[in-house]
Parts: structure tokens; C-alpha cells; sequence
């Protein structure tokens, strides 16, 4: 799978740009013929190998419907497309985001793309100790929100990522809980298993080894979409030779246990089952109390819930561009799209 990352403060416009595009900060403009390109590209380089080679873009942000139409059209295969991303992490208006998640979800139903959602950012503005269980509640959010939209199960690329402190007694033991929680809730979906960034430093020696125990807690608990961990991550762009020594970590993980899943039992009641049990009652001990208020989860998305990030329901941007649905209001696209469902 290839993911193609957008220019840097994409999400934040209001509007599409057009045509190809050799612009951008860190990152290319999502547009219609950068995507035709890509998937051109892509498609020749998989006759050139012998076998199919996805691709990925963002759907996230002011315009998720838009891009999530474009990228049918030129048919990309999974699309970054999160309930709640954009409300945490880009500030835009909560109301405006989860009417824009659920539209841009049937399409993405219809088109039949994998969607992979960003529990894994939580992590990086939070505990992933303390706060694992806010990555539980908010996969099962995303699961509810993606369902009723329409989504299958083989469609729901379900996030998380191997982000505790690797100072912290145990933490591998920890990692494997956390991952083998969201496999065991989710057993039919395509997880999305992302690797160590906050905590990686400028020693490459540690990083490619921490990156080798993520990739083999990712074989042990059956994640399906292991991204590549780079042992340059969050220090500089990393280069081709360091993706060639990521890919060839991955690789020989892959290749020397990647059927471990099938032998790995953690012991009953032991420690590992013993976390996972933990994170999966506050987790639900949440769901309760986010159900119980007035506000609901728009209230606890303004008190900071997730990623400790405050975002109340009248704040941020694009709220300007929602209206309340006239009595007489007959929209033909979204009938379509709820009957194909």
C-alpha cells in the first residue's frame, strides 16, 4: 500500500483545488488529476510486479464528501477518513464534521474504500497508558458512525499504534494488551496499526529496534495494516535509504513470524488479559457517562475526552456552512446512497 500524504494545511480549505499539481508543503495537493496520476502510476507499476499495489489519500477535513467522491471516481482503495480528526486535531466545527464524516462514508461505501480512522493521534497529545481506554471508546464511536453510514466490516480500518514510553516497566506487555483488545473487539475488521513516533529520538540504533518490536507486536496480535516505521521518524524527512532499512525491518519480521498469531495465547488471567479487561471497563465506564450527560458526546469532545484536546460545539471552523434541515428538504444523492446501504 502506498499512502500519498497531502500538502500540509490541506484540510483547512473550503474548496478542491484543480488540475496536477507540483506544489505543496510535505505533502502534494489532494486533487482529482494528482489522483488519476497516482493510480495511473500505481497501476503500471503493479503489471511491472505481478501484483496489485493500493493507494491511499486523505478524505479529512472541510472538504471530506468532495475528496471522498474524487477519490471514487479515480479509484483509490482507502481513504484516512476519521469521525472526530478534524474536530481534535485541525479545530474545525464539531456539528460540521460529523455531518461531512457520514456523507463522505456513504460514498466511500458505495466506491467500496477501506477507511482508516485516527485513534493512533491521541497518542501523540496524550498518555497512551493512562488514556488507552479513550482509544477503545473512540473505535467503537467510529465503528457505530461507519456502520450506520453504511461501511462493512471489511472496510473499517480501525486505528491505533505502539506509542507507550518504552521506559515504562513492561511496556511491550502493555503494547501487546492494547493491540489484542482492538483485534479481539474488531475480528473482522482491517485494523490499522501505526508505529512509534513520540517517543523515538535522534538514535537510530534504538529507533530501528523499537520499530522491530512494534512490527512484531503488529505479527503477534494480527494487525492487517502495519504501516512502516522509520527509525529517523519525527527527527528529520526521512531518507530513501533509511525507508529501504525500515522496509527491510518489516520484511524479515513479516517473513520470520508473521504466522505467530495462530501460537500466541497469553496466559489466562495473566497480565496481559488482565489490561486489556481494564481498558475495555473504563472504556465502557465512559460510553456510559458520555451517554448519561445532556450533552452527550459533543460535550465530552468540548471537555477534552479525547486527545485532551477541548473543542466545544459552537467553536472552530466551518461552522458558518451548516444549516438546519428545512421540513422540505429532498436530497436525491443521499436517498441513492442509503438505499445502495
Amino acid at each position: 500500500m502506498i499512502a500519498v500524504i497531502r500538502s500540509t494545511g490541506q484540510s483547512l480549505l473550503d474548496y478542491v483545488p484543480e488540475g496536477a499539481t507540483r506544489e505543496g508543503f510535505a505533502g502534494t495537493y489532494a486533487t482529482q488529476e494528482n489522483f488519476r496520476l497516482m493510480r495511473a502510476a500505481l497501476d503500471e507499476t503493479s503489471r511491472e510486479l505481478g501484483r496489485y499495489v493500493r493507494l491511499t489519500n486523505y478524505a479529512s477535513g472541510l472538504c471530506m464528501p468532495e475528496i471522498a467522491v474524487l477519490a471514487g471516481l479515480e479509484r483509490l482503495d482507502m481513504m484516512l477518513n476519521d469521525s472526530m480528526y478534524g474536530i481534535l486535531f485541525r479545530d474545525i466545527n464539531p456539528v460540521r464534521t460529523f455531518v461531512d464524516q457520514r456523507f463522505s462514508r456513504q460514498i466511500h461505501a458505495r466506491a467500496g474504500i477501506i477507511i482508516n480512522t485516527g485513534e493512533d493521534n491521541y497518542l501523540t497529545t496524550s498518555d497512551a497508558v493512562e488514556d488507552a481506554h479513550t482509544v477503545t471508546t473512540s473505535q467503537l464511536l467510529n465503528e457505530f458512525f461507519a456502520k450506520e453510514a453504511g461501511l462493512e466490516d471489511w472496510q473499517l480500518g480501525l486505528g491505533h499504534a505502539f506509542e507507550i514510553d518504552p521506559d515504562v516497566p513492561d511496556s511491550f506487555r502493555l503494547e501487546l494488551a492494547h493491540a489484542l483488545l482492538a483485534r479481539t473487539l474488531f475480528p473482522d475488521a482491517p485494523l490499522k496499526w501505526m508505529p512509534p513516533t513520540r517517543h523515538m529520538t535522534g538514535d537510530i540504533f534504538r529507533g530501528q529496534l523499537l520499530d522491530g518490536f512494534f512490527n512484531l507486536a503488529g505479527v503477534l496480535t494480527g494487525q492487517s495494516i502495519l504501516l512502516v516505521g522509520m527509525m529517523t521518524e519525527a527527527v528529520v524527512t526521512p531518507w530513501l535509504s533509511d525507508r529501504d532499512l525500515a522496509l527491510q525491518n518489516a520484511c524479515y519480521v513479516l517473513n520470520a513470524a508473521g504466522g505467530l498469531a495462530e501460537d500466541f495465547r497469553p496466559a489466562p488471567g495473566g497480565f496481559i488479559e488482565q489490561r486489556a479487561n481494564e481498558v475495555l471497563a473504563s472504556a465502557v465506564d465512559l460510553l456510559g457517562q458520555v451517554r448519561a450527560t445532556d450533552a452527550g458526546l459533543l460535550g465530552a469532545i468540548g471537555d477534552g475526552t479525547f486527545g485532551r484536546m477541548r473543542r466545544p460545539a459552537d467553536a472552530g471552523r466551518g461552522g458558518d456552512g451548516v444549516a438546519r434541515r428545512s421540513e422540505r428538504h429532498h436530497n436525491p444523492a443521499e436517498l441513492i446512497l442509503e438505499e445502495a446501504s
